[in-house]
């Protein structure tokens, strides 16, 4: 699966009334995994940004003057986004600002090249409703290090959101992508299946030493339910369990 972690900056808020992107980021993931191969350009946006975009990113209309025009990077970043599953934090606002770039040249919407979006403001609100979920705030609640982040930038805060969201969808590995990257790794086709039950998982069995700890806190367990605990009455399957008597 081919993702792609995207920002962008702006010289305002609001595109609508003619505020342009100024820089975008794009990190590549392949299987969820860095790829390194990614997209960055910094844009002559035609205009002056507001002050308080300004404030944020700290691009100047002098740093931007020599910088190629949103026409002159499109074409590469159509071919660059075709096909991939989009990853945006506030979508909404970043679709707004390259719809209307793209409308603007006449072209299809953002997202009719791409395959799917992920929003990660809503995935986070929806992991931690009613907490704060900005870009920052998720760094410091899930370990990802901002330290080097004094202004914003589109690659620097798709590097961060890239981690973030592998940080937050860790649980959604499985075998059956380790098993896909691992037939990726040797050439093999990408739309191979994998027959689970030709796996042949190892069983481990318990030491003594944790067999000891694990009746200990089943005879706790009988205890606190003044009785026997369900684990007691139901015996562990083994390798005789559904063998015919």
């Amino acid at each position: 699966m081919r993702q792609l972690v995207v920002d962008t900056e702006t010289t305002g808020l609001n595109p609508k009334t003619g505020d342009r992107i100024l820089e975008i980021g794009c990190v590549e993931l392949v299987n969820r995994r860095l790829t390194g191969r990614n997209l960055h350009y910094y844009i002559n946006p035609e205009r002056d940004s507001d002050p308080g975009a300004l404030a944020v990113h700290g691009l100047t209309t002098e740093f931007l003057s020599d910088k190629p025009k949103f026409a002159e990077v499109v074409d590469e970043l159509r071919d660059y986004i075709a096909g991939a599953e989009i990853i945006i934090h506030n979508a909404a606002f970043d679709l707004g600002f390259f719809d209307a770039e793209f409308e603007r040249l006449g072209l299809p919407s953002f997202m009719s090249h791409c395959d799917g979006l992920i929003d990660t403001l809503l995935q986070a609100r929806e992991m931690f409703p009613g907490r704060r979920n900005s870009l920052d705030a998720l760094c410091e609640r899930l370990g990802v290090s901002n330290a080097h982040r004094t202004l914003h930038g589109a690659l620097l805060d798709a590097e961060l959101l890239a981690e973030v969201y592998l940080a937050m969808t860790r649980g959604q590995e499985s075998l059956v992508i380790d098993l896909m990257d691992a037939s990726a790794d040797s050439g093999e086709s990408d739309n191979s299946c994998v027959a689970l039950h030709q796996i042949e998982l190892p069983v481990l069995a318990a030491s003594g030493e944790e067999q000891a700890l694990h009746d200990g806190l089943l005879d706790e367990l009988d205890k606190s339910v003044k009785g026997t605990c369900v684990w007691r009455e139901t015996p562990a399957a083994g390798p005789e369990a559904g063998t015919p008597s």
